[in-house]
């Protein structure tokens, strides 16, 4: 994985630095909140309900056990003895003292962290596939290409301001395992004629106006990467919208000027940046590759995994992925326990993890945009004593990818921005299918729950989605069918009106009952709803 050079350890310092008397005069009332606010936002500083919310960043989602055992030290020295894992591959500490930020911050800074643009109207952290450099069908690891688009982003003086937040993912398989055209821009990477290139995406994103982002270039010669994201900033940046927040994402600028437009202005000005000569010499690029080189596994380590014990084998069909190297396999770590919250692990389980890792993974693990952990490069004699040490941790869930594996934001718990609560709902529902077998029986479904419209949460992408608003005063729950964020993307349909907290429950336990009524052999949920459509799921729910 990517580790610091002297330039990238000295602009995290020198931010440390800076945020730090940037808090003091504002402990000392020589700001005010207004002139705070931004500064704040910049190092990735919310101010929520209850406290201050701190945004930390993991680049595509990669960290070592270093890194976690820090992440784990901030949730008991400075949170409530825990974190939150986002959507966003990130991690969230919701009990932070304004006081407390320039050390935590500085702390972060001693293991190759920060939380610098977690926040405000700029390119925010690079996702990409969890299990890069590891899965089976990949034509590449992506990864070094997402920490080039890192460096290329970060402190960019042209994008510091953009309309709006601006999010890219990266991803190099045919399989989408990071929702990458519900990015502002998505990027596959794609091999034509045995040359790589990327195809860009892009407009896509949820929030208040859901779409799915147009293919604007079929293949841009990898050279020319930077370049060409350039040009998509540049033409976004020049036209889209800063009178009315409700319009300023690139998606809405797209979709008013047509993807043909837009795919126009931005050759246009591809050719002009082109002249300007910001892509690297292939030197940095490959220095930047060199440090993703894959671990020295044994590709003649034993593929045989003892099953006798029933409740590790469940776990092993559940929540163990292949791996590209034999003997090896990609464990996946749900935070998905029945009655938890959703993307929640104590500053114990961080640390535990980075034990794991490091002793069993390559010293490597990976966020996921589905709030789990990865431990991606493993070796199958290590499966059972991975499991047993996960399991004495409430850590051994295998429900992964089931309709108990709930994305859920913060909700009105914590976030300011909140109509309804999202963790309570969640915790009904994995309760109420909390029995494996029906789980199991139902197949792969993705539930995903947001408190309100800006969709942290990503109910438009979910299966079965569930979107909190507000109804005169109460906690009222829509309920949406049909999204995905895979390679099959689609967004969900509102089956009508709302629910109560209880009532969202009894509603999904009817659509659930409906599509095993309805299946054909083979069929997960989302296959049987594009085959029958929406009404009979809609009789199902409301008579």
């Amino acid at each position: 994985m990517y580790k610091y050079d002297q330039y990238d350890q000295a602009m995290v310092d020198a931010r440390v630095a800076e945020f730090s008397d940037q808090v003091k005069r504002r402990l000392a009332g020589e700001i005010t909140e207004d002139q705070f606010k931004p500064l704040r936002l910049m190092n990735g500083l919310y101010l929520q309900l209850h406290a201050y919310m701190l945004r930390v960043a993991v680049p595509y989602g990669t960290l070592d056990s270093r890194q976690m055992r820090m992440l784990a030290h901030i949730a008991r020295k400075y949170d409530r003895d825990y974190g939150h894992f986002t959507t966003r591959q990130n991690i969230q500490y919701n009990w932070i003292k304004l006081e407390d930020a320039p050390a935590i911050l500085e702390d972060l800074a001693s293991v190759e962290m920060h939380a610098i643009q977690t926040s405000g109207n700029c390119i925010r952290n690079i996702s990409s596939d969890q299990w890069a450099g590891a899965a089976a069908d990949e034509i590449t690891d992506p990864r070094p290409w997402a920490e080039l688009l890192r460096q290329w982003s970060s402190f960019h003086p042209e994008f510091s301001y953009l309309p709006r937040k601006f999010k890219i993912a990266v991803i190099a398989a045919e399989e989408d395992r990071a929702a990458m055209r519900l990015h502002d821009i998505g990027i596959q990477i794609v091999e034509r004629d045995g040359v790589h290139g990327a195809a860009f995406y892009v407009g896509g994103g949820m929030g208040r106006t859901p779409m799915i982002a147009p293919l604007i270039k079929d293949f841009v010669p990898l050279e020319d990467m930077l370049s060409y994201a350039e040009a998509c900033l540049r033409v976004y940046n020049r036209y889209g919208r800063r009178d009315n927040i409700y319009k300023a994402r690139i998606k809405i600028l797209i979709h008013e000027l047509g993807a043909d437009e837009y795919r126009r202005q931005v050759e246009e000005e591809f050719a002009h940046v082109k002249s300007l000569g910001i892509d690297p010499p292939k030197a940095e690029f490959d220095r930047i590759a060199k440090q993703f080189a894959p671990p020295a596994l044994d590709a003649s380590a034993p593929g045989e995994i003892d099953r006798s014990d029933p409740d590790f084998a469940v776990w092993v069909d559940q929540n163990v992925a292949a791996h590209k190297v034999p003997g090896h396999a990609i464990v996946n770590i749900s935070l998905k326990p029945v009655g938890g919250i959703p993307g929640d692990a104590s500053s114990a389980q961080i640390d535990l993890m980075a034990d794991l890792a490091e002793k069993y993974s390559h010293d490597e693990l990976r966020v996921t945009h589905a709030q789990n952990i990865v431990l991606p490069h493993v070796r199958k004699a290590d499966l059972y004593a991975i499991w047993q040490k996960l399991d004495a941790a409430g850590l051994a869930t295998p429900n992964l990818d089931l309709i108990s594996d709930i994305i859920a934001c913060p909700g009105l718990d914590y976030c300011s921005l909140a109509n309804a609560r999202s963790i309570p709902v969640a915790q009904k529902i994995a309760a109420r299918f909390s029995d494996l077998g029906r789980q199991k029986e139902l197949g792969e479904l993705k539930l995903k729950i947001s408190g309100c419209i800006n969709a942290c949460g990503h109910h438009h992408a979910g299966h079965i989605g569930i979107l909190g608003v507000d109804r005169k005063g109460t906690e009222n729950y829509q309920l949406l069918l049909g999204g995905s964020g895979a390679e099959d993307v689609s967004l969900g349909t509102i089956t009508g009106p709302g629910f109560d907290e209880d009532g969202i429950v009894d509603a999904i336990e009817r659509v659930t009952d409906k599509y095993l009524a309805e299946r054909s052999e083979g069929e997960r949920f989302v296959d049987t709803f594009r085959r029958v459509g929406m009404a009979p799921f809609k009789e199902a729910i409301y008579g």
